[in-house]
């Protein structure tokens, strides 16, 4: 046998590894083909300028360095929002941590900034950037039982995959229900689901996290440390790479019912009266329940989901009663699951939070403006989920950067198109919208559902935390190494 150079070798290896890796669920699946690491980036780790974490060899069996001429780069800077077509310089797909520490110092010795992608997707494009390194862990998902009760999990996990590997167990993680949402994003920002208002937020089941820090140091963050605070809602892409979870876990549900209530043709006068009976069924559920109303077009759907031992039936009988249609189902938790997963592929859209509300007061006066914009905007979708419960815990609150924990409700819109000559007037309406809200008081913000108009968006997503969260940032980051439009700033 003729021997092979180190290109040659290191091209052999990656067709071989990279093959058996699963891709990410969003996109069809591809034969992939690994390209070669760049011979001059991997000699950059021999140059003496260069910090100690660089020197230390690394292979495709750790990261796989991506740049524009190289085919897989496209397959990896897809988005799940078409609207976003930024181009990284580079987009390093870690393995390992080792993998990771190397693309952070190559970041820093070409001064670049760093977005973090864990194969999920950033409604605003946060985990991708142009010209600079987007470090993927979307391949480590790793999954190693702690306890029957303890989990840690890698960063690049989906919660489909959380599902099929953690609830098939009868364990349960309470995240949320879209499967194509990444585990590391909707917990380092929060997170929230069906099983929150009993269990809390998906952060505070947090209980450490391993993270490559700004100059390629592998730490663990444990709970007592002030960077766990920071992570456990204000973590997304802002102090580190973090590429694995340790959560506290629960006895899964066996059984799941769900609701479904609509009024169909409904107009204004309709809206605001179906709007203020759901909020009054609302306050009389259990920690077990789960409600979402959703304004859809002149159609009015509402959702209420339990797993508990509550008849809420006399409870949402004034809602059924002059309905168009309603539903019920109960299956087991998992395969009800399922259903919520939603849509895979990338699409046109615009998706942001619309604001935390107590209740029915807070959108009173404007009810009927509310229906009046959403129904003229094509493809435009209002809702409301439940939150309140165990989100408000006492020891939650102190030991979480997230901030809003005493609302009741949490607004969300969206707006979906079909081309991209069409995001100019579906952002507009979008804006509208927003600024109605805004207008009459409404001005807290889920961090996860970020939208780049948000002016005030430091205390919208961060409230009181965001002069603490600053102080941690100068203390991990003090470079600003990792950052974005709306990443934590240094002052």
């Amino acid at each position: 046998m003729s021997q092979i150079n180190k290109r040659q070798f290191l091209h052999l290896l990656g067709s071989i590894s990279l093959g058996l890796l699963p891709m990410m669920s969003c996109y069809e699946k591809k034969e992939a083909k690994l390209p070669d690491i760049n011979e001059e980036t991997d000699q950059l780790i021999k140059k003496d300028s260069l910090p100690p974490a660089i020197v230390e060899h690394v292979s495709e069996s750790d990261i796989i360095l991506l740049t524009r001429n190289q085919a897989d780069y496209e397959q990896y800077n897809i988005n799940y929002n078409k609207q976003i077509n930024h181009l990284p310089k580079y987009i390093a797909v870690c393995k390992t941590e080792k993998g990771i520490a190397h693309a952070i110092q190559l970041a820093r010795h070409e001064n670049l900034p760093i977005a973090v992608k864990s194969g999920g997707h950033s409604f605003e494009g946060f985990s991708t950037n142009e010209g600079g390194m987007v470090i993927n862990v979307s391949q480590m998902k790793q999954v190693k039982w702690i306890s029957d009760y303890e989990v840690e999990v890698g960063a690049g996990l989906k919660l489909s995959e959380v599902h099929d590997l953690i609830y098939a167990k009868g364990k349960l993680l309470p995240a949320g229900s879209c499967g194509g949402v990444g585990i590391a994003g909707l917990a380092l920002g929060g997170g929230y689901g069906f099983f929150s208002r009993k269990h809390g937020l998906t952060c505070d089941s947090l209980l450490s996290l391993r993270m490559v820090d700004a100059d390629g140091n592998l730490k663990t963050v444990s709970a007592k440390d002030d960077l766990m605070w920071a992570c456990r809602g204000a973590g997304n892409g802002n102090f580190g790479v973090v590429s694995s979870m340790h959560f506290k876990l629960y006895s899964l549900p066996k059984n799941f019912a769900s609701h479904n209530i609509y009024y169909r043709k409904a107009d204004a006068h309709t809206f605001t009266t179906v709007l203020q009976q759901w909020f009054e069924a609302t306050t009389q559920l259990s920690n077990d329940c789960f409600a979402a109303f959703v304004l859809n077009g002149k159609t009015i759907m509402m959702l209420f989901t339990n797993y508990g031992t509550q008849n809420i039936e006399a409870i949402i009988a004034p809602l059924k009663a002059a309905a168009t249609t309603w539903s019920h189902s109960s299956k087991p938790t998992l395969q009800a699951i399922k259903r919520f997963y939603g849509r895979k592929e990338p699409l046109y859209f615009k998706n942001a939070s619309c604001g935390y509300y107590n209740g029915f007061d807070d959108l009173k006066t404007i009810s009927e403006e509310i229906f009046n914009k959403a129904i003229t905007s094509a493809g435009m979708v209002f809702q409301i989920n439940t939150m309140g419960g165990n989100i408000n815990n006492e020891n939650f609150k102190k030991a979480s950067a997230f901030p809003h924990r005493e609302m009741q409700y949490l607004g969300e819109l969206q707006s979906y198109y079909e081309t991209a000559g069409r995001f100019k007037r579906a952002a507009d309406q979008f804006e509208s919208m927003q600024a109605l809200l805004k207008q009459n008081g409404i001005n807290k913000h889920y961090a996860n559902y970020p939208s780049l108009n948000f002016t005030n968006w430091q205390q919208a997503y961060y409230g009181n935390n965001y002069e603490r969260l600053q102080q941690i940032k100068k203390t991990v980051d003090p470079e600003n190494v990792f950052r974005y439009a709306q990443s934590i700033e240094i002052s």
